[in-house]
């Protein structure tokens, strides 16, 4: 079965780039009928914070991108030891003490020499006193996975064939001084130990994944299909990295950005395919395929997600936005009729009540000064309300019978002077709600 994940720190809020990561995985276990995991990977214990759990399950539920079950790394750490002891036994893990500073002397020193800045393995060469007096003095060391020097090898489900020589990587650090498990392991063991089948992530991850690659065959496992998406950046190119805190998926919640407007345009931002707003997820699903995405860096421009949301906005049935109607003092009764008035000028649903007030009058009126005299002349030929569908077309008409204006002259000036906007709803569809006939 197919079995994909989301593995988020909760030590922030969930932003774009994190979203097109769990995007992607869910669809592919959707489109398979498969299963995804929110897999929440706590095991820095003074970063991670429950309440940035609930926020990351507060922001997937919002998009609708359900999970089938919850793992939380925080509560598998005898198995990151189980494993670790299986990684010394079969002689790949190492124990290392060299500190920040030498450690960054020596990587200085391997440039200066034309040579790649990888670890050197100088902890192998230790005799067991020296690695005793090593740990008397320094306590425990990190422990590293010892990589076969070989070239890493897989098919990318976005890169294609890739491969990385690991003697161009350094034995990766699996295990801090503190005893903390770090991601390169504690991930091999979920996905090995939760039958996960693809796994797709940003691709700044590609050197771990080579690397994780020869920590799951060591433990004698199949690794899972790989796939890399290209990084996101600003709309002028820019790293997005100084810009996410602003991009975080509840402050657009907050801005009024649809669900459908977001996953519509991340499901296909980067690929060969037209961003199209799509309705349903079942409909988000059945175009999505990985091998449609290229590798370059990707453009992503928050303002692109407004006319979507708009597109969004201006679909909805009335149903949709009742309560906020209702909030806005818009009576049951004239729930649809002015919904069908306004929609195609709402932008978001919090937007959805801003025209009532006009139809009871709490405009102010804008006549310019040269048309003050028309438009008292036209409002003459206006009766009280109630108004209907036709009262636009018969006053207007009236109006241009008795002052021989036509055209944008006889409809602006008129349109100013009971809606007080240039733009808006079709004037056939305001008048039946007016509830006071305009006063200038």
């Amino acid at each position: 079965m197919t079995t994909t994940r989301f593995a988020p720190s909760p030590t922030g809020y969930i932003h774009i780039g994190n979203l097109r990561t769990a995007l992607f995985n869910w669809m592919i276990a959707r489109k398979a009928g498969g299963t995804f995991i929110l897999r929440i990977d706590d095991t820095d214990p003074e970063r991670s914070k429950e309440e940035y759990v609930d926020a990351i399950k507060e922001d997937l539920e919002w998009l609708g991108l359900t999970w089938d079950r919850v793992e939380r790394q925080s509560e598998r750490l005898d198995r990151y030891a189980e494993v670790a002891a299986k990684l010394r036994q079969i002689d790949r893990f190492y124990e290392a003490w060299e500190t920040p500073t030498e450690l960054d002397l020596k990587r200085k020193k391997q440039l200066n020499m034309g040579k790649p800045p990888v670890y050197d393995r100088a902890a192998l060469t230790l005799s067991e006193d020296e690695r005793a007096r090593l740990r008397e003095e320094r306590g425990a060391g990190v422990w590293r996975f010892k990589l076969d020097h070989a070239r890493i090898e897989w098919t990318d489900g976005i890169l294609g064939d890739t491969s990385i020589d690991a003697a161009s990587v350094s034995d990766p650090v699996l295990i801090r001084q503190d005893g903390q498990v770090l991601y390169t392991l504690a991930s091999v063991v979920d996905d090995t130990d939760m039958g996960v089948t693809h796994v797709v992530r940003g691709s700044d991850h590609v050197t771990n994944t080579a690397t994780q690659i020869q920590i799951i065959e060591a433990l004698e496992h199949t690794p899972p299909a790989f796939a890399h998406h290209s990084l996101l950046t600003g709309p002028q190119g820019e790293a997005l990295s100084k810009r996410l805190g602003t991009l975080a998926l509840r402050d657009m919640r907050a801005a009024g950005i649809e669900p459908m407007a977001l996953l519509s345009h991340m499901a296909r931002l980067g690929s060969s395919d037209p961003v199209e707003l799509r309705p349903t997820h079942a409909e988000l699903i059945e175009g999505f395929d990985l091998a449609h995405f290229g590798a370059a860096p990707t453009k992503f421009d928050a303002e692109d997600l407004k006319p979507l949301t708009a597109r969004v906005v201006q679909s909805l049935e009335t149903k949709a936005v009742a309560a906020i109607l209702s909030d806005a003092g818009v009576p049951d009764e004239k729930q649809d009729a002015y919904w069908h008035a306004v929609r195609g000028n709402v932008a978001t649903r919090a937007e959805a009540g801003n025209w009532w007030p006009m139809f009871q009058g709490q405009v102010t009126p804008m006549v310019e000064d040269d048309d003050r005299a028309f438009v008292a002349e036209a409002l003459s030929l206006l009766g009280e309300p109630p108004y209907d569908a036709a009262t636009w077309s018969n006053w207007t008409s009236a109006v241009k019978g008795k002052t021989g204006r036509k055209g944008k002259s006889l409809f602006m000036p008129l349109r100013l002077a009971i809606t007080g906007q240039p733009r808006g709803p079709e004037m056939a569809d305001v008048m039946p709600l007016l509830t006071q006939k305009p006063n200038i």
